[in-house]
């Protein structure tokens, strides 16, 4: 079957629109209802699941960060397994932002703009305290920075992950995403559900599950505590 090139076709569209003073919002309206008419289905790509480490590598993983005797990369690393804080997040991160009498950062302005309380371990609390404090003795703002006194970047989060899994000899690479599915992947096994991880998770409320935005936070803090204090490093 022969067709119409797509641009001269766009063209003989463009007539019959011109009139009507399409903007973006318009056509992509037009175009949902085109599809309808001609029963033209959406392609979409299917969602690859996330090459997560198994708590084996997890535990070689870690025993190589905790032997670097580099205290602040391994609260880099605790903190991203802790709270599930996606990197661009994590960099951003003040000093102020941690509540140590609730044992929660402040996550503000994260993927879509909403702000949200992530929690980390009741054991996390000293050592993240004392790194506070240093850091404030030292001037800084985040609650990492390079020696420098700058803040971090996304790709300098990166390498520091990279540059342990290397020293592991592991075959796969690890990022920041990896150790934030590994949290709320191990959190589901120990019976957490879907309304009880959303919270900290900061992915969007589906419909189906509106119920999430309703719920206590204090209930899910609760479930967390009891589940982390099993967390395998």
């Amino acid at each position: 079957m022969s067709r119409t090139n797509p641009q001269k076709k766009a063209k003989e569209l463009a007539k019959l629109l011109r009139n009507e003073r399409p903007d973006y919002h318009y056509l992509k309206a037009v175009f949902r209802h085109l599809r309808t008419e001609l029963n033209v289905s959406v392609i979409t790509k299917a969602k690859s699941l996330p090459d997560i480490p198994t708590e084996d590598e997890l535990k070689r993983y870690y025993e190589i960060v905790w032997t670097g005797q580099n205290t602040q990369d391994l609260l880099i690393v605790k903190t991203l397994l802790y709270t599930g804080a996606r990197v661009s997040e994590l960099v951003n991160i003040r000093l102020t932002d941690v509540d140590f009498k609730r044992c929660q950062i402040r996550i503000e302005s994260g993927k879509g703009a909403k702000d949200r309380l992530v929690p980390f371990p009741e054991s996390f609390k000293e050592i993240l305290s004392m790194h506070v404090k240093d850091m404030k003795v030292s001037g800084a703002t985040h609650l990492f920075e390079s020696s420098w006194k700058k803040q971090y970047t996304d790709r300098g989060i990166r390498k520091i992950l990279q540059k342990y899994a290397t020293a592991a000899d592991f075959e796969k690479t690890m990022s920041p995403h990896k150790l934030r599915h590994f949290l709320f992947t191990w959190l589901k096994k120990q019976g957490l559900d879907d309304a009880m991880i959303q919270p900290y998770s900061g992915h969007a409320t589906r419909q189906s599950l509106e119920i999430y935005s309703r719920m206590s936070l204090a209930v899910a803090q609760e479930e967390y505590d009891q589940a982390i204090k099993k967390f395998p490093v």
